[in-house]
């Protein structure tokens, strides 16, 4: 069954402007399916999953591109990076739009040999886990975030409620289609291969990770610390390894669409601002699997169920913009007076502050520390609480209460 998606729309206008488009984002997120529901029939598909395939391109990709000419869907780009000069001869012979679709689900490996050779000639678009509008039909109205009243007046007019036991199912399940459209597919059965295939593959074969037990305690250590500032000692000490090593893989993490690094917001104007990163994993499920809970109550119920909650609204609000093709403009506060907000959107200079709660009854003590923004000297905008309330209600001048299903 084909959920449509809401990168679709900006895709086909993209399609137009560039010879080559590249869809990039993390395993079975769906960017092979998408591509070969847009493609027309004219367009060969072919993956270098295929060892044979996979062989002629690496030996001889003049020969490859001789025998799948353009218009061609690559998929899995990133394990044969030297088609990518012979790519970009044949956009520059043929001078056209919509020549070549290609699919990568490796940044850290591919985006050097991107930006090197097909510079000018690519549109990358990021694709993630199905969106919450995406699931119950409604691609077309997962739009970028903003607190402003009458959009999410708007938003709620359309949108299902969710009880607290249906977000947790959600949360707990992920946004991976095979497991996210299929409710008699096994939860467990399905992360412990996903691990295993991220592991032996992209890891294995691309990062030169060496140990990969190390590097599987090293993503438990990061799941379990989703949502938090970023600590890097921590981190490498809960996986025993170096510091070092920790930032390496980090990175690694994040160029294979598995986590999100929140950056905070800080100006030249004060010191006084923390500047280590938020951590976030992008699957909710993918990091309830690895932090070992059992049931959609048991993590309800737990010590991960605030941050778990609001790393699935990061995830949501991420969507919005990303499969529209913008980039998020996310940052976060935190001061040295320990004030901090959840998220800051910063769009045409005016900054718009936003806090996750796991509250369905939240108020004004909840927003106090919007007034530290003031120090920034910048504008700021309406802002609100994403909470668990029914209904969306002011707490204060411009700033109001948002049920999560308005996301």
């Amino acid at each position: 069954m084909y959920i449509s998606r809401t990168l679709e729309a900006f895709f086909q206008n993209a399609e137009g402007q560039f010879p080559v488009l590249l869809v990039t984002g993390a395993r079975q997120v769906g960017k092979t399916t998408l591509l070969q529901h847009l493609s027309e029939a004219k367009r060969s598909y072919v993956t270098l999953d295929d060892p044979l395939v996979l062989g002629l391109a690496k030996e001889d990709p003049a020969l490859f591109m001789q025998r799948f000419p353009a218009p061609l869907l690559i998929d899995e780009i990133q394990y044969a990076p030297g088609l990518l000069p012979y790519i970009k001869m044949e956009a520059d012979r043929q001078r056209k739009p919509n020549l070549f679709w290609l699919t990568g689900s490796q940044q850290f490996h591919l985006m050097k040999g991107v930006s090197e050779s097909l510079a000018g000639r690519v549109g990358i678009v990021y694709l993630m886990g199905l969106s919450r509008r995406e699931l119950e039909g409604q691609n077309q109205e997962s739009r970028p975030f903003l607190p402003i009243q009458n959009d999410i007046q708007e938003r709620l007019k359309g949108a299902e409620s969710l009880s607290l036991k249906a977000l947790y199912r959600l949360i707990w399940r992920g946004s991976f289609p095979a497991i996210a459209l299929d409710v008699q597919m096994d939860r467990d059965l399905f992360y412990g291969s996903y691990v295993q295939t991220y592991l032996q593959r992209d890891v294995h074969d691309l990062a030169r990770v060496g140990d990969e037990m190390a590097f599987l305690r090293f993503i438990r250590a990061a799941a379990a610390r989703t949502g938090q500032m970023l600590n890097l000692t921590e981190l490498g000490r809960d996986a025993d390894v170096a510091t070092n090593t920790a930032k390496n893989w980090l990175s690694i993490l994040q160029a294979s669409g598995m986590a999100y690094l929140l950056e905070p917001y800080h100006t030249n104007i004060t010191k006084r601002l923390v500047k280590r990163p938020k951590l976030y994993f992008l699957d909710t499920g993918l990091c309830a699997y690895l932090t070992e809970w059992s049931s959609p109550e048991t993590l309800e119920a737990g010590a991960m169920s605030g941050a778990i909650l609001e790393t699935w609204i990061m995830g949501e609000l991420l969507k919005g913009y990303r499969h529209n093709g913008r980039p998020a403009p996310f940052y976060y506060y935190r001061d040295k007076d320990q004030k901090e907000i959840d998220l800051l959107i910063l769009k045409d200079g005016m900054l718009y502050p936003l806090e996750f709660k796991k509250t369905a009854s939240p108020g004004k003590k909840d927003i106090r520390h919007f007034q530290a923004l003031q120090r920034l000297k910048l504008p700021v905008g309406p802002g609100g609480i994403i909470c668990l309330a029914e209904q969306s209600l002011p707490l204060g001048a411009s700033v109001q209460s948002i049920p999560v299903s308005a996301l």
